[in-house]
């Protein structure tokens, strides 16, 4: 069974609809997936239309991907098996929200003094249903304004520390994994090698993360290299964390694709390993 716990759309910085997302998941072969946009649950109701109307199966996870602050570093903590209907939950990723935009703004003006106007307008755009993220800002500068490339644009304009760079409130990993268990899921560390920090803080990190009561951490994702891997699997079992795989979807590309070497350790116990929806299933390597 091909399993991928980690993917967006639209309604965050993805660049699929949900239904396109779900299409794209049958193409791939994927048999379940989580959508897990960044601070919102918005997409899953169309995620689960979408698939009422499909004859082939395909199980949907309910997921979101929050947003926290650990010293200096944007932490990211994916939700599982989320109540998308929690008033609770729902009220706080508003919150959430809210955050978000009065962020952009203020990216937005940083931008403006570096000569990019109308910037907020063009990202708003291409948005679209979704929230404003430094992904659409780069993607609005790499279309309309002449920068070379994402990568680009986060190293001179968007990135830590940068011209353009805006520090954002957010709530803490506790705090998160507060959120997540009140709504009835699964807190999941999100890709604990991409965070630009030594061996040693991803050891701080990972022990910090268990203690305020996470549940998992992704050990299975693109752009892991074998050292690193072998780091975070001994991590998850030091720790007794669950292992998650999950491919971090945005759009289709030779890099980063729904379903794509997400195989875990065996020495792991999967999150799902007591999912109802997966009894007697195996994930593919």
């Amino acid at each position: 069974m091909k399993i991928d716990l980690h993917s967006h759309t639209k309604f965050s910085d993805g660049h699929l609809t949900p239904e396109e997302l779900i299409l794209r998941a049958h193409t791939m072969q994927v048999d379940a997936l989580a959508v897990t946009d960044h601070d919102t649950v918005a997409g899953l109701e169309e995620a689960h239309a979408t698939q009422s109307k499909q004859k082939r199966a395909l199980t949907i996870i309910d997921g979101v991907e929050i947003s926290t602050t650990w010293h200096s570093f944007d932490i990211h903590i994916v939700g599982l098996n989320v109540d998308r209907h929690c008033p609770t939950f729902l009220e706080r990723l508003q919150g959430q929200s809210q955050t978000r935009e009065a962020r952009a703004e203020k990216i937005a003006d940083k931008l403006e003094k570096c000569g990019f106007e109308g910037v907020l307008t063009r990202a708003k755009a291409l948005a679209g249903v979704g929230q404003v993220t430094r992904a659409h800002f780069a993607r609005v500068l790499v279309n309309n304004y002449g920068v070379p490339s994402m990568d680009a644009a986060f190293k001179k304009y968007l990135g830590k520390g940068k011209r353009a760079a805006v520090k954002a409130e957010w709530p803490s990993i506790e705090t998160a994994i507060e959120w997540i268990h009140d709504a009835g899921g699964q807190a999941v560390l999100a890709h604990p090698a991409h965070y630009d920090m030594t061996a040693k803080w991803l050891r701080r990190l990972v022990a910090l993360f268990e203690q305020a009561g996470g549940d998992a951490i992704e050990t299975a994702f693109p752009g892991i290299n074998k050292t690193k891997q072998e780091l975070i699997n001994e991590l998850a079992q030091t720790h007794q964390l669950l292992a998650s795989a999950g491919s971090d979807f945005h759009f289709p590309s030779r890099w980063t694709e729904l379903g794509k070497n997400l195989g875990i350790s065996s020495k792991l116990t999967p999150v799902w390993h007591n999912w109802k929806q997966f009894e007697g299933l195996t994930a593919e390597s």
